[in-house]
């Protein structure tokens, strides 16, 4: 079942809701007479008309109060949700049924929604990109991962912006249907089941970027045109005018990562973008970007994505 308000965003409300009905129709052709696979509905605090954040108007099934005992899975839209996370029934709403279903989730900045009714506080979360800081800003208690296409928390489900909801959809189908009806349903969209390169769905050093104050601020901006330097705690720290235990803290706390793990980041974020856009072999761009060699930039991009430079390149290089 989708949550929707006014202000929701509609393809969080109809992207997951298409993954399930499709793969509905797929298993009902599969098992003919069988009862369908789900059966999806979209509520509103009141029901009735919802009005999108783009002007759409979605009709909603049934108010939060008319439903029936009985809901397996929950999905809260994101978009607009400053005056949604003020409704104190839909918040009561959540709140009281999250322990009755068997999974809670959220699309986008839906998260928002999740955690103002207290369901993210000391789980780990995802939201979109270009509300991570303030999620983690507003509610400390949750610990908000930037680069997650979507997580998993126990029963609680949260996914980055957007199209991310239908990656989250997908995962949902295959947990309860399968490996193979989830890439049917992915085929007939025609999305990847997984996407490929990885779970990142945005670039850490630009999220830091957004978040960092003070000397830090300076420093990273100093990194991110310096790749190829020498970018070790030490030489930054002495940048930064702070011994480099103090650094190491400091930065850790603020960005919620080591330096070693930005600098890693901000490396590879400028590879994947010269990937992309430039003819250079590999030992110059692991020169350029501060990997030093080709090798060491090859072990980065599988750790971190799960594709090597040139699987990278030829995914998403410009022909």
């Amino acid at each position: 079942m989708a949550v929707a308000y006014d202000g929701a965003s509609a393809i969080d409300v109809v992207g997951p809701t298409d993954v399930f009905a499709l793969a509905s129709d797929i298993a009902s052709t599969k098992v003919p007479g069988a009862p369908p696979a789900y059966a999806v509905e979209i509520a509103a605090v009141d029901g009735g008309v919802i009005r999108t954040l783009s002007g759409v108007q979605i009709v909603a099934h049934k108010a939060l109060a008319d439903l029936a005992p009985g809901i397996d899975t929950v999905l809260v839209a994101g978009g607009e949700t400053r005056e949604a996370t003020r409704d104190a029934r839909l918040l009561a709403w959540l709140r009281a049924t999250t322990p009755e279903v068997r999974r809670m989730g959220a699309v986008c900045t839906g998260a928002f929604l999740l955690a103002a009714a207290g369901l993210l506080t000391g789980r780990r979360a995802a939201t979109h990109w270009h509300s991570a800081a303030a999620l983690a800003r507003e509610f400390p208690g949750v610990e908000v991962d930037p680069d997650a296409i979507f997580v998993r928390s126990g029963k609680i489900y949260t996914s980055a912006g957007m199209t991310a909801g239908i990656d989250l959809a997908l995962s949902m189908v295959e947990e309860d249907l399968g490996y193979d009806m989830a890439l049917m349903v992915a085929r007939g969209l025609v999305v990847f089941l997984k996407r490929p390169g990885g779970q990142s769905q945005f670039s850490r050093p630009l999220l830091a970027q957004t978040v960092a104050t003070g000397p830090l601020q300076g420093v990273i901006d100093w990194i991110l045109r310096h790749l190829d330097a020498d970018l070790r705690v030490e030489a930054l720290a002495e940048r930064a005018g702070m011994s480099p235990r103090n650094f190491a803290r400091t930065f850790t706390r603020a960005m919620r990562m080591t330096p070693a793990k930005f600098v890693e980041a901000a490396r590879l974020e400028q590879a994947r973008s010269c990937l992309e856009g430039g003819r250079a072999s590999m030992k110059e761009l692991a020169r350029d970007c501060g990997f030093g060699t080709d090798e060491r930039m090859r072990r980065a991009f599988q750790r971190t994505l799960q594709v090597t430079p040139e699987d990278y390149r030829r995914r998403f290089g410009r022909a």
